[in-house]
């Protein structure tokens, strides 16, 4: 059921948008959480023998997204997926998630019947939030000339349990979650409508026939449960998540690891919407990328998303490549094309 809209943010003040923002949040799921917004601090109490993992993501318009691009509830559902997915990379069971919004002041007041953008973006957020029972428990608020969400994810992992990039070993193979380059291929679309509806609709209107194959750029979904599975048997030995690009992050996965890779072409499991190149340095996949040995039976699904192997780990070889594609034209370098800020 959609939340209705108070109003609290027409042109009110901060003081009415954060009264706004803990009336909405004040439903969501405390477990583990025994203070939340509206003291100076939130109190977090993770379960005896746990440790806390926390991440940190900006998300910047015109970096991360374009106003004049993306609708406001994906804006806010991607900002929160960006931190939950670190967490599943983890095997972390989300505890709290925090948000500190930077905004012009017209993205806070309503126009007419229509909400205003800042009411629209925690429609998104609080519904992903509502999914994986992560209370919002606090952040902070400020006028700013650009728009900037700056979400901080507290999660909880048993005590030296969680999954890491660096015990891949030589020997043991390379799994992917779900299919890749379906993000990048979204955003190209999306960059198409952008142009075709320039002038008529801002962001613009998504056809229904069109929101399956947009989907996994706008409304990416965290493995959150796909990670706890693997946790919680212990069969993954490294794993991180897809954010770079296949490229890039198998990449960082064989540093940590002190190891190098093998990716089968063949294998992988391609959106069907993506081409070869936007599955391996595309990114905001968020997919899971992890290791297993070679004896372990790693299932061909978890929790109704499709797992598949891509590849190998085999050890590191001074002159030779991190990682290597293997192609029915021989075995090529696969460079980190993925994305990388300041480069």
């Amino acid at each position: 059921m959609k939340q209705a809209h108070s109003g609290a943010a027409r042109g009110r003040g901060e003081r009415a948008l954060l009264d706004e923002i803990r009336q909405r949040a004040a439903g969501a799921s405390r477990a583990g959480l025994r203070l939340g917004i509206g003291d100076d601090c939130a109190l977090l109490a993770p379960r005896r023998g746990e440790e806390l993992a926390v991440t940190t993501d900006l998300s910047i318009a015109g970096r991360h997204f374009r106003l004049d691009w993306h609708q406001p509830e994906a804006v806010g559902h991607r900002a929160l997926a960006r931190g939950l997915s670190d967490l599943a990379a983890m095997g972390a069971r989300p505890v709290a998630a925090f948000l500190s919004l930077g905004l012009p002041r017209e993205l806070t007041v309503a126009t007419g019947r229509r909400p205003a953008w800042v009411e629209r973006f925690l429609d998104g957020l609080l519904a992903l939030a509502k999914l994986h029972n992560t209370p919002l428990a606090g952040g902070d608020l400020a006028e700013s000339p650009l728009a900037v969400a700056d979400i901080v994810l507290v999660g909880a992992v048993p005590r030296g349990r969680a999954m890491l990039r660096s015990g891949a070993k030589a020997g043991e193979l390379l799994y992917v979650t779900g299919a890749l380059g379906g993000a990048a291929a979204g955003l190209a679309r999306l960059a198409e409508l952008a142009e075709a509806q320039h002038g008529r609709a801002n962001p613009p209107r998504i056809p229904k026939k069109l929101a399956a194959q947009l989907a996994p750029h706008l409304y990416p979904q965290p493995r959150i449960a796909q990670g706890l599975w693997l946790r919680r048997r212990g069969l993954a030995t490294a794993a991180l998540d897809l954010s770079d690009g296949l490229s890039t992050d198998l990449g960082h996965l064989c540093t940590e690891s002190g190891v190098s890779a093998e990716v089968d072409a063949a294998r992988l499991p391609l959106h069907p919407a993506a081409t070869q190149a936007q599955a391996l340095h595309g990114g905001e996949d968020y997919e899971l990328l992890f290791t297993a040995s070679a004896t372990a039976r790693v299932p061909c699904s978890i929790a109704g998303v499709k797992i598949t192997r891509i590849g190998r780990i085999v050890k590191l070889r001074r002159g030779q490549p991190a990682v290597t594609l293997l192609t029915p034209q021989g075995p090529q370098p696969l460079a980190p094309h993925g994305w990388e800020h300041f480069s």
